[in-house]
């Protein structure tokens, strides 16, 4: 379980397994037992900052004895209390839910499941569906045979002009550019042949009629979903190494030189020119180039 106070700091996923909203048997019990001692005792720090190791363990030990003795004595009034609270709750909260159901025509069958519906919707966006993958692949499939093509027409029209300014006569000059010709258009048609393969593959994977056009309305949508996937992943390795440095920066203790803020003004407005280019590869690599030279600088 996860407690109430860090719970929401979790993803939606994790808060339906581990939330104590959604786990049985845990009623208005946050789980933050642990904090509410922690915060008491975090003004013992002042007093034992330059004490000896001796009044260290007396001044925690006395600590924790009266905060043992004050809620011991308090117990009663705290059993009595929340018992009443927990009666007026579960009565209060059992009309408003028999009217919600009814409003909504609903049963208490039906919680578990909204449950496991929403634990499945949150899985199938871990990756997008099967045939979505397979049209992205195949819109890069497209481009790839798209360059191939040029490179096989570049490589056709170097072959043709391999002789132009080749005195007459000269044969090892001859065989020379006869030679990178030959290397160059069959390295192009060997390409051009397994980007063919590989679409036509794809084409009976997705069993479509006719091949897609380039800028057409589907090529266009799988091409946008393909690039804003590209552009997440890209995001993720940012946000990584950035939460890395700040790591490295509290640990050199620079959380009070300045130098922390100076970075973190830095990233935030690399992370925003990050964001606002969301399409723009351009604008990413300007990003990410920005914050390696602040990295250098700093």
């Amino acid at each position: 379980m996860v407690g109430a106070f860090h719970g929401h700091a979790h993803n939606r996923k994790c808060q339906l397994d581990w939330h104590p909203m959604y786990i049985p048997g845990t009623g208005h019990s946050k789980g933050e037992g642990c904090e509410h001692i922690f915060s008491a005792s975090n003004a013992l720090a002042r007093g034992t900052w330059h004490a000896s190791t001796f009044h260290w363990h007396q001044v925690i030990e006395q600590h924790f004895a009266f905060w043992n003795d004050d809620k011991y004595a308090a117990l009663s009034n705290f059993l009595w209390n929340h018992y009443h609270e927990a009666l007026k709750s579960v009565q209060t909260l059992t009309v408003e839910l028999s009217a919600i159901k009814a409003e909504l025509d609903i049963t208490d069958d039906d919680f578990p499941r909204y449950i496991l519906q929403e634990h499945a919707y949150l899985d199938s966006l871990k990756q997008p569906p099967t045939r979505d993958q397979i049209c992205m692949r195949y819109v890069e499939a497209l481009d790839e045979l798209a360059e191939r093509k040029t490179c096989w027409d570049s490589a056709h029209e170097f072959a043709n002009n391999a002789l132009m300014g080749i005195a007459t006569g000269s044969l090892e000059q001859i065989n020379e550019a006869l030679a990178q010709a030959r290397i160059r258009i069959d390295s192009s048609y060997a390409k051009l042949q397994h980007a063919e393969m590989l679409v036509v593959y794809v084409e009976h994977q997705l069993a479509v009629e006719g091949r897609w056009e380039i800028g057409g309305d589907e090529y266009n949508r799988f091409k946008m979903e393909a690039c804003l996937g590209k552009y997440h992943t890209a995001l993720d390795d940012l946000e990584h190494l950035i939460v890395m440095r700040l790591f490295e920066l509290s640990k050199l203790s620079l959380s009070g030189t300045g130098e922390l803020f100076i970075e973190i003004q830095f990233l935030s407005n690399i992370f925003c020119r990050v964001q606002a280019a969301s399409t723009d590869r351009q604008g990413f690599a300007m990003a990410f180039r920005s914050y390696s030279e602040c990295n250098q600088s700093l």
